[in-house]
């Protein structure tokens, strides 16, 4: 019995390296193609629409585009989470995964110089550039910091508003990023993510495709697991607020590999009650 309950602890303990070995790999993959994105200025998936129309695509307006910095609009995202979370004046929002700053920025709008809005995002050029965008504009009390999502660098209970932006589907884990989305919100803080769930489990050749996993495709979770992960969280009151049709599949080479899973864009709002 000891041989085999040793045997089996091994088998667990490989099966964790293992699986700390695959995060990693998909860290940095992300890290590096995003570094690429931050430094041409360009869109993370191939498109014929420029970047504006492509903003206009995943649904933000005319007014938006006018109130953003010209160099955080990127192409990136698959919604607007800043429209629909009612941001007031004075408050303090995180935005996780803020990429060139676009929601950043006009959360800012919202909330006013009497707020606050902090955007975390693990790339480091992406971070230099929302930083300069912020100091040519002189937004003040928007600011970016390094680090992962799975980390915050942020305190305890010292946040109003979490949004994000097409980001989740891209941490290997989304359990632990709900966790520290729920320890870093006031209590009643609000948390609206706009991102990309599937309508079941995409295949492992789909899963363990580091360019899709890029393309937020790769670790997309199935809509009831990823709603799940946040009510585990502690999270209360939770709905999804909008439902978009199927993205077309961006897979080169894998036709037929998705097996009828649809890859498609939901925004969620909870909050921490």
């Amino acid at each position: 019995m000891m041989c085999t309950l040793h045997s089996s602890m091994s088998e667990v303990q490989d099966w964790r390296e293992l699986r700390i070995m695959k995060e990693k790999e998909v860290k940095n993959f992300v890290k590096k193609r995003y570094s690429k994105i931050a430094k041409s200025g360009a869109s993370c998936c191939p498109s014929s629409e420029s970047l504006i129309e492509q903003a206009k695509h995943v649904g933000y307006s005319e007014e938006d585009i006018k109130n953003a910095p010209e160099e955080s609009i990127m192409g990136l995202g698959c919604g607007n989470p800043v429209a629909l979370a009612d941001l007031k004046e004075g408050e303090t929002v995180l935005d996780l995964g803020a990429g060139g700053g676009i929601d950043a920025f006009l959360a800012f709008k919202k909330v006013g110089t009497k707020g606050r809005v902090i955007g975390v995002d693990m790339t480091r050029t992406m971070i230099e550039r929302s930083m300069q965008t912020a100091k040519k504009h002189g937004y003040n009390n928007v600011e970016f910091k390094l680090g992962e999502i799975e980390d915050l660098p942020v305190e305890d209970n010292s946040i109003d508003v979490i949004i994000s932006n097409c980001v989740i589907n891209l941490s290997p884990d989304k359990k632990k990023v709900f966790n520290e989305a729920y320890r870093v919100l006031k209590l009643g803080g609000r948390l609206i993510i706009s991102d990309m769930v599937t309508n079941k489990k995409l295949p492992q050749s789909i899963r363990e495709n580091l360019a899709l996993w890029g393309n937020c495709i790769g670790g997309a979770l199935p809509e009831k697991e990823y709603i799940e992960a946040i009510e585990q969280a502690g999270f209360q009151n939770l709905k999804i607020v909008e439902k978009r049709i199927p993205i077309e599949e961006e897979c080169q080479g894998c036709e037929g590999e998705f097996q009828g899973v649809k890859v498609y864009h939901i925004i969620v709002k909870a909050q921490k009650s």
